[in-house]
């Protein structure tokens, strides 16, 4: 016989449910994976670069995001750094890193996701990618390299403004370079050159 109560237990379980889709529907962010796609660290000079009497060495630092969607809500975000720092005229050492990370992005419409992968996913993976550099840096010989935080929502407008505000996913990217300042004890100028 069936009862016509309802019973407590369903109303819960058909609640959580009714919640749990409200939550799918709404705005998420999510990282799957971060790695270090590409690394490189050249240090020409060595060992003389090591016992200059030049200083710290001084350098520019140029960065750089891309963003494609790989799958349905899947993002790959990628930070493209180069580091060329030199003592007087000479090259000290020069640091290339594209760390990058896989985002599940849902619930986000034009232009709000845009910014979700070429600002707040940056800002996720940027202390991963400067401490990569930092250790990089240190492990060749040279005081570490503390890349001052970056305004990714600054770079994004430049770029946009640049572009006549034309981007868009798949293939977007954005770029600056940061000013010449002291390389290695983490005071360098991060002005942008423009």
């Amino acid at each position: 016989m069936a009862s016509d109560t309802p019973n407590p237990d369903q109303s819960a379980q058909d609640g959580a449910s009714e919640t749990q889709d409200a939550a799918d529907e709404g705005p998420s962010l999510a990282i799957i994976t971060q790695y270090t796609k590409d690394l490189s660290f050249e240090n020409p000079l060595a060992p003389t670069s090591l016992a200059s009497d030049e200083g710290q060495p001084h350098g520019d630092v140029s960065v750089k995001v891309k963003s494609r969607q790989i799958a349905d809500k899947t993002y790959e975000v990628v930070l493209e750094f180069e580091v060329k720092a030199t003592q007087g005229e000479a090259v000290a050492f020069i640091v290339e890193l594209a760390y990058g990370g896989v985002f599940r992005i849902a619930g986000f419409e034009e232009p709000t996701l845009s910014l979700v992968t070429m600002v707040e996913c940056p800002r996720i993976l940027f202390p991963f990618a400067r401490r990569i550099i930092a250790d990089s840096v240190r492990d060749g010989g040279f005081a570490p390299l503390m890349l001052q935080p970056i305004d990714f929502l600054a770079l994004y407008q430049q770029h946009h403004a640049a572009a006549g505000g034309n981007g868009g996913l798949p293939e977007e990217d954005a770029e600056a370079t940061f000013g010449d300042g002291p390389v290695g004890d983490g005071t360098g100028d991060t002005r942008d050159d423009d």
